[in-house]
């Protein structure tokens, strides 16, 4: 059965971030961005999220859970079933998540956060109005900008927790159980970047330094070709 959150809520939070190797990920963005500069706004995204997750208050610790150390960028890491070659691991996404979830709480039962490491327009102060809302539920998500994906799920202290990522993920979650997040003022928690179209929306938005940065490279490339 779920423990019932404190009132006042946890003081702090540990959040796991999945990151999947740069030269693997955001395949949407391609035809239209070349494999090299893929892989760099992949990891300029990467870097943003946890940089965002690292500065909130309300964070005690973030486990980024992948197959490249630098990846974690001062944050804690911790390689992903199957880094270490072994064949038989079951790899992927969610063997990832509960691969951190479960180092989160190998020593006490903490609340955890699973947020997604594509988020380059996070704010900590987004993630801290988040976490907050979430403090006040056992199970609770945010709902991406799209509608049908989850970009945060939560557990409170002691709460069993076994999110839903992937296709889907919203109504998946909100059946588990989750509550649903109000999530209008954070606009930088929702907006997970997959396509062109996301990238730009995003940008219009604001992001941060390492993704900046990385458009920029790309201009100039571009500008000199």
């Amino acid at each position: 059965m779920n423990a019932a959150p404190d009132a006042a809520g946890p003081a702090t939070w540990t959040v796991v971030i999945p990151v999947k190797a740069p030269a693997a990920g955001k395949t949407r963005l391609s035809p239209a961005v070349a494999d090299a500069a893929r892989a760099e706004l992949a990891r300029a995204f990467a870097l943003d999220t946890i940089a965002a997750a690292r500065a909130a208050a309300s964070v005690d610790r973030v486990i980024v859970v992948g197959d490249d150390p630098d990846l974690a960028d001062g944050a804690e890491y911790l390689a992903e079933p199957g880094a270490d070659g072994d064949a038989t691991a079951e790899r992927g996404l969610l063997p990832a998540i509960r691969r951190g979830i479960a180092h989160a709480r190998s020593d006490e039962p903490v609340a955890v956060a699973v947020l997604l490491g594509d988020l380059p327009g996070l704010r900590p102060e987004e993630l801290d109005r988040a976490l907050d809302a979430a403090s006040r539920h056992p199970l609770a998500f945010v709902r991406d900008a799209d509608g049908t994906g989850t970009t945060l799920a939560t557990a409170h202290t002691g709460v069993a927790f076994d999110p839903r990522f992937g296709p889907g993920s919203a109504e998946r979650h909100a059946a588990a159980g989750f509550v649903e997040l109000a999530a209008s003022d954070t606009p930088g928690l929702t907006r997970d970047v997959d396509t062109v179209d996301g990238l730009e929306t995003v940008l219009h938005h604001g992001v941060g330094d390492h993704t900046a940065e990385a458009v920029a490279r790309l201009a100039d490339r571009k500008g000199t070709t």
